[in-house]
């Protein structure tokens, strides 16, 4: 299989979906409601979710068919491919939707494609605010705009980048801890927070503001995020050679059995590089 030219089919895929997002930016936007997890950000769906679904979906079923590949996207019912086929494309057409709907930044387009033991193999992000994509094939690297990407700490301040604002979170206290942990070693000069976007860009914006971190507590509650969340960032992470992990640092489960969502281990995405 023609990991390259899969990737290159995935960013075709990513800046079709990515333009109808810019069309309709400045709209106003009729927000209806899904099945999700605990959050309201999970519940929200859009048209512009689903014509954005359409898109990527009219270039990436015939590779299903070519390729004997599964198919496991947000705005469409899991069917359990996923589990049968050695490949899938995981889809997340529109990450952020509650930012879009509220027009700031902080949405963006991601494709995976994810091998059956739930390692990535292809990651691709747009984000349609400011043009710019993120791709990785496993060994190959990762690139931002075609150009080789090399990750260097840009802050003397460890940033903790969250979708929702800490004051907000469950259990802000035990996370405010662990950041002092992560800092300590960093000798850094302060702890800041970066919120607002969704899962997606939230570990786009680790990697542009380092050292940084994004991190989600294991709960029994539905929700952490989903499979396509963090498949297609995990990839970008791994060609990095940054943690992109569970909680407690093992293997991200993205091709689980039962749910899509990530609440049963959490997530730990870092770019703990000491500014100097």
């Amino acid at each position: 299989m023609n990991l390259i030219q899969l990737s290159e089919i995935a960013v075709k895929a990513a800046l079709a979906a990515g333009k109808i997002i810019q069309q309709h930016k400045d709209d106003d936007i009729t927000v209806a409601q899904k099945q999700g997890g605990a959050s309201y950000a999970s519940q929200v769906v859009t048209a512009v979710d689903k014509a954005c679904e359409t898109a990527i979906l009219s270039h990436l079923l015939p590779t299903c068919e070519a390729f004997d590949l599964a198919l496991l996207s947000e705005e469409t019912e899991d069917d359990g491919s996923r589990f049968r086929k050695d490949y899938f494309w995981c889809i997340d057409p529109m990450d952020g939707t509650l930012a879009f709907i509220n027009k700031y930044p902080g949405y963006s387009v991601a494709i995976a494609l994810v091998a059956k033991d739930g390692t990535p193999q292809i990651g691709v992000v747009f984000d349609p605010s400011s043009g710019t994509l993120y791709q990785a094939v496993k060994g190959k690297g990762a690139y931002k705009d075609g150009e080789h990407w090399k990750i260097e700490p840009t802050n003397d301040i460890l940033t903790y980048v969250t979708d929702r604002k800490l004051r907000d979170t469950p259990r802000a206290a035990e996370i405010e801890r662990l950041l002092k942990e992560y800092a300590a070693p960093l000798n850094v000069n302060a702890i800041e927070e970066m919120a607002g976007a969704g899962a997606v860009l939230s570990a786009i914006r680790v990697l542009d503001n380092g050292p940084a971190c994004m991190l989600k507590l294991p709960k029994k509650e539905k929700g952490g995020g989903s499979i396509w969340d963090f498949a297609a960032t995990a990839c970008i992470y791994q060609e990095l050679g940054l943690p992109a992990t569970n909680f407690e640092g093992g293997k991200l489960d993205l091709n689980r059995k039962g749910s899509t969502f990530m609440n049963h281990q959490g997530v730990f995405y870092a770019n703990l590089i000491p500014y100097i």
